[in-house]
């Protein structure tokens, strides 16, 4: 059951941030924008001992009331990674990690709902270890806690369109939170108008990421022969593990076809392949560290998403200003065990679940950021192809269609394939965090994808 729904005024918070912050520093000075409207935040218990944080942006569209615009709820990756953190300071919220605004914000054009799931990512937290979710299942049925709670508690929210936005494992656990939310609407269950869901540069199927991986770097020049050899034994290994249903196994490969790929490419980082990933810290050199590769992957894919500032924003000003987080829960403090917690999942396909929901008549959006490899373009189209649905044929022979962020370039910003309730935005110059690289493109798939343009 969840607690009680707190609304709060942004400009209230304004003040107050701006007197705490002010107190940091000598002769600090923050300018805060002039926003309108209001957000609200609270807990929901999702099982017993499991326990999930939530935070809602209203629309602050200066022409519309949140009313006229969709609701979408952001779903960030790891697992681990925290959607009220980096999904909000470094995506699409309304500021930045330095409480700047972001020109690209999403909150122009819908009211955001940013959930720290699974339970202890972010400020969610668990109180045993046995209450972490191990599975997709697991991680469905506690959203689907949450969203009953939410919209029986947010009833303005019912009726306007509800898209569930994702990146990286985020799209994932997308998929299979979808499913499970289409059937709870149509049973009558949850009361919300469910209008779809959008893919971002997501684990939906881990096989055709790894095995893509090889070809892409060389035909990008950052493997040469050899390279391309030793990282094709690997993916090749990795899809022995995934055919015999050894998850696990195939998590431990996944984890040393990267190390393999970082040692042939110098250290090429895996979320933009036009920059290197940040240097070994004293930890990942230490031997208690290397005997460990599960946490050398969590290492990898989660501590990226919780760096310093945002950490001292999350556990400072903002901790101060939502003033509900329990005084032994610390922002990302379980991300590791939720990482950790989910081995046996990381390597599952949920591809399955991509055909029930088409065949279901939901929206399913696809993007892409052109320059990502962790999840490359060229895995996303290998798991396309593997799809049962039966207009796919129709879908693979449209011509794609080129998208501009600014109608007054010629720059192409995108491409764009679109048919029936599926619909693929290959992202340019954009790596795995499309709406960070390239947040004017995100914005107008946004109102593309939700009919506002």
């Amino acid at each position: 059951m969840g607690l009680g729904c707190r609304v709060y005024p942004v400009r209230l918070w304004r003040l107050l941030l701006l007197s705490l912050l002010l107190g940091l520093g000598a002769g600090a000075a923050i300018d805060w924008p002039a926003q309108e409207g209001k957000e609200a935040w609270d807990y929901v218990t999702v099982r017993k001992d499991a326990h999930m944080f939530w935070w809602l942006y209203y629309a602050t569209n200066p022409c519309k009331n949140f009313s006229e615009l969709p609701l979408v709820m952001w779903l960030q990756g790891g697992p681990g990674g925290s959607s009220t953190g980096f999904g909000n300071f470094e995506e699409i919220g309304p500021l930045d990690t330095h409480l700047k605004p972001r020109n690209t914000t999403w909150l122009q054009s819908a009211s955001l709902l940013f959930v720290d799931n699974p339970v202890g990512t972010g400020f969610s937290y668990v109180n045993t270890t046995d209450a972490y979710a191990k599975d997709l299942d697991t991680v469905a049925s506690d959203m689907m806690v949450l969203l009953k709670s939410f919209f029986d508690c947010h009833k303005e929210f019912q009726t306007v369109p509800f898209y569930i936005f994702s990146e990286s494992y985020g799209g994932k656990m997308a998929a299979g939170i979808s499913l499970e939310l289409h059937k709870a609407v149509q049973q009558g269950t949850i009361k919300c108008n469910f209008s779809g869901v959008a893919l971002g540069d997501s684990w939906i199927s881990p096989v055709d990421s790894v095995l893509s991986w090889g070809p892409y770097l060389y035909s990008m020049s950052l493997l040469d022969d050899q390279g391309l050899a030793e990282v094709s034994e690997v993916a090749e290994q990795v899809l022995d593990a995934i055919n015999k249903g050894f998850y696990k196994e195939a998590t431990q490969l996944w984890g040393k076809a990267e190390t393999v790929i970082e040692k042939n490419t110098d250290g090429v980082n895996f979320y933009n392949i036009l920059t290197k990933s940040t240097p070994e810290t004293s930890m990942e050199s230490s031997l208690e560290f290397l005997r460990s590769p599960l946490v050398r992957l969590c290492q990898r894919h989660v501590r990226h998403l919780q760096g310093d500032t945002l950490s001292q924003l999350m556990n400072g000003p903002i901790r101060k200003k939502l003033k509900i987080i329990p005084e032994d829960c610390t922002w990302g403090g379980q991300s590791s065990y939720v990482f950790i917690s989910m081995e046996g999942d990381f390597m599952k396909p949920v591809v399955h679940i991509v055909d029930e929901l088409l065949e279901a008549g939901v929206n399913v959006i696809v993007y892409n950021g052109q320059l990502d490899l962790i999840v490359d373009t060229m895995g996303q189209e290998a798991w396309l192809r593997k799809l049962k649905w039966p207009h796919l044929s129709k879908f693979n022979h449209l011509k794609w269609k080129a998208l501009y962020s600014n109608p007054e370039s010629l720059e192409t910003s995108a491409f764009v394939k679109s048919y029936k309730n599926l619909a693929f935005y290959w992202i340019l110059r954009a790596g795995h965090m499309v709406p960070a690289d390239q947040g004017a493109m995100a914005l107008k798939m946004l109102r593309l994808v939700t009919q506002q343009e």
